[in-house]
């Protein structure tokens, strides 16, 4: 399009190379119209005229989309006319209207939906589907993806548990091995501590740790870590504790591999003459109990709501359902003053665990007054780890959880204590256990269901000396995102959780920290194909 003014602004030219408008001429007047007027005109052209243009184009236009309409013709130019050149604004609004409309719908039984999206637009090209329809069948496909990805995760979670409840090959065949070389072999039958080193058992003056485990390699680990992290290894005597099927295995691997100048304790709970099913009616209550059976051993999908269950809180509820909390070995804590009746301090550890630094400071520790020394897990960086108070534990809805606990009150971890067993022995801990036990017996397990720890909240509230986290860290068996340079500043890391180091599903980058007080080259290692994972 060109304007062109006369050179006696006489006469104005509009010319257009498209054909829409070929010629139109202005003549103007001199006498009649001032150069303001005429400027002013020019202006108001050069302003009206493109809109001239786009006009006819978009007249032409819709003859092409059987729009000839007064009013079809004004919907679509109004807008333009108006500068609101762009529709995606409005197309995206209305997008959101047929978007909300389809999600108060049901989607209908039956519907027949595409594998993938590019299945859904050639759905929509052959069929014409409007948008609304398109919007239906994108949701009906979102919705049965996420059904497909939880039930997947659930799935997942599912395989976890089993694989952490059970006992891996290579272990089974190191306890099998060991028990017929402490029957066939002298040697691995000698008297653990020898007779001269006894009286060390009860002597004060030295570290005393207790580990209460039926996996072989996991004890040999702590030990190990324990002695090579020690600056006075001659001063740690380990105790440890096992069950009757253990006992013979766990004997021969301490008797065949010594931990000099470290001294070794081997026990078997059938050993404590005093720890019998008779004299601790609870445990058998624990074990023999119907509903408690079923619990742990029965169907965990069953009677489970997962729709209204995360991933996360399946999978605990699916770690608190593990058969080891009805086992005796992990109840032995509540009973240290009476399994060392001659100690006044002992450290317990349990045996996911490795320690890094020399412990010997914890004795150093004073408790004031009270029994047992914990890192509280209420506060710390790690969120997920270290935000754990009572509410998580325990079941505030039970009338008698609200009347004696506060929801807010701060957690605190097994795994690494130091108890003070004069101390215990004037307090009724032990009572306090057994009672809120049966209590839950009572109520069907409905005051809480995560092991041996919430009983043990209780029994041991007002008996807490909170102690550096440092000293214990927690999560590195289900906290993947752990951080590996506090983990090697830590005296003890902790692998609570499924994901054990010793197990095919333990975190490989976490896994060194455990691996690297493991004797690949001892002999049954070998032979039972326990190789560096």
């Amino acid at each position: 399009m060109q304007l062109h003014v006369s050179p006696s602004m006489r006469s104005l030219t509009i010319s257009s190379n498209n054909g829409f408008i070929d010629l139109m001429k202005i003549k103007v007047a001199a006498r009649h119209i001032s150069y303001r007027t005429l400027f002013h005109t020019i202006l108001i052209l050069a302003f009206l005229l493109p809109f001239v243009f786009i006009l006819t184009a978009i007249v032409t236009l819709e003859g092409v989309n059987k729009c000839s309409s007064f009013d079809c013709l004004g919907r679509r130019l109004g807008p333009r006319l108006l500068g609101r050149v762009d529709d995606s604004g409005r197309l995206v609004k209305d997008f959101y209207k047929i978007l909300n409309q389809v999600n108060a719908e049901e989607i209908p039984d039956g519907i027949k939906l595409p594998d993938s999206f590019n299945q859904l637009v050639s759905k929509m090209k052959n069929n014409q589907y409007d948008a609304k329809t398109f919007a239906l069948m994108l949701r009906a496909m979102m919705e049965k993806l996420e059904r497909e990805i939880r039930e997947s995760k659930f799935s997942e979670l599912m395989n976890k548990h089993f694989a952490a409840s059970s006992i891996p090959k290579g272990l089974y065949c190191l306890s099998l091995r060991l028990t017929d070389e402490y029957s066939s072999n002298a040697h691995a039958r000698r008297q653990l501590p020898s007779p001269e080193l006894l009286p060390v058992l009860s002597n004060n003056s030295y570290h005393h740790f207790v580990l209460s485990t039926d996996n072989i390699l996991a004890a040999s680990v702590v030990v190990n870590s324990a002695v090579q992290s020690s600056l006075r290894p001659e001063k740690i005597v380990f105790h440890i504790i096992t069950d009757k099927k253990t006992y013979a295995g766990m004997h021969a691997w301490f008797a065949l591999n010594p931990v000099s100048p470290a001294i070794v304790e081997v026990k078997g709970v059938h050993q404590f003459d005093w720890l019998t099913r008779e004299n601790v009616p609870v445990l058998e209550a624990v074990e023999n109990h119907h509903g408690i059976r079923n619990y742990y051993h029965g169907n965990h999908l069953a009677g489970a709501n997962l729709s209204n269950t995360t991933p996360r809180t399946f999978a605990s509820k699916l770690q608190a359902r593990s058969p080891k909390y009805i086992s005796l070995l992990n109840h032995l804590r509540i009973y240290l003053p009476e399994l060392f009746p001659n100690l006044d301090k002992v450290v317990f550890l349990d045996d996911d665990i490795v320690i890094q630094r020399d412990l010997s400071l914890l004795w150093e520790i004073d408790l004031w007054g009270k029994v047992n020394g914990a890192v509280e897990t209420c506060k710390g960086e790690d969120e997920w780890v270290m935000s754990k108070h009572f509410r998580n534990y325990f079941n505030f809805s039970h009338p008698l959880v609200a009347k004696h606990l506060d929801p807010d009150e701060c957690a605190w971890a097994y795994g690494m204590n130091i108890f003070d067993l004069r101390t215990w022995r004037k307090t009724n801990i032990r009572e306090t256990y057994h009672y809120w036990l049966k209590e839950n017996l009572k109520s069907n397990l409905t005051m809480w269901k995560l092991g041996t720890l919430p009983p043990a909240l209780i029994a041991f509230k007002g008996h807490i000396h909170p102690i550096d986290p440092s000293w214990h860290m927690l999560g590195l068996g289900y906290q993947s995102k752990t951080n590996i340079e506090k983990a090697k500043r830590a005296a003890v890391i902790h692998y609570n959780g499924q994901s054990k180091p010793w197990l095919q599903i333990g975190f490989e980058h976490l896994r060194p920290f455990w691996t690297k007080y493991v004797n690949y080259s001892n002999d049954f290692v070998r032979n039972c194909h326990i190789l560096e994972l």
